[in-house]
């Protein structure tokens, strides 16, 4: 029996999160739209669901491709739009979560400015702008802000990038 764990990342557009997603052996049913948190903070942002297969692929190795693809070290203007997130499903990830990127911001030696939040709720994306990148690779969109971010993600694949 495979044993599968959901998590909700939010890293800026949900077009270039859900591609980044796609690419990792070990992420399966990446699900765009937008995720709702519990209290403190109880609004919407775009997001992805994901489920995981822990035996595939680590929590670790998730959250430093998420940290590494999206502006995680800084704040803009559309923050709580494109919030930078980890929708945790209960306490005990809520508590793995904090504790891996406790130590992953002192391996990197940055400060992320990424939420870790309990989920609420998700709605998918319309129908039309599910798998952005997949349905159309050579928009302008896609070759300025996705593949960039994918170029991060076959560095992490082919070096275990970084150490």
């Amino acid at each position: 029996m495979k044993t599968t764990q959901t998590l909700g990342l939010g890293g800026g557009c949900h077009w270039c999160t859900e591609a980044v997603f796609q690419q990792l052996n070990g992420v399966s049913n990446v699900r765009q739209g937008y995720i709702k948190s519990e209290s403190p903070i109880d609004s919407w942002s775009e997001a992805i669901l994901l489920d995981i297969d822990p035996a595939m692929i680590t929590l670790e190795k998730i959250l430093d491709v998420h940290l590494a693809t999206h502006a995680s070290t800084v704040a803009h203007q559309r923050r709580s739009e494109y919030r930078s997130a980890v929708y945790v499903m209960n306490d005990a990830q809520m508590e793995q979560v904090k504790m891996v990127m406790s130590s992953l911001s002192r391996k990197r030696n940055k400060n992320y400015i990424t939420q870790i939040l309990p989920f609420a709720d998700f709605k998918a994306s319309r129908e039309s702008i599910q798998d952005y990148y997949r349905t159309r690779p050579d928009a302008p969109f896609c070759v300025k802000y996705i593949e960039p971010k994918l170029e991060i993600v076959r560095n992490f694949e082919q070096h275990n990038y970084p150490k």
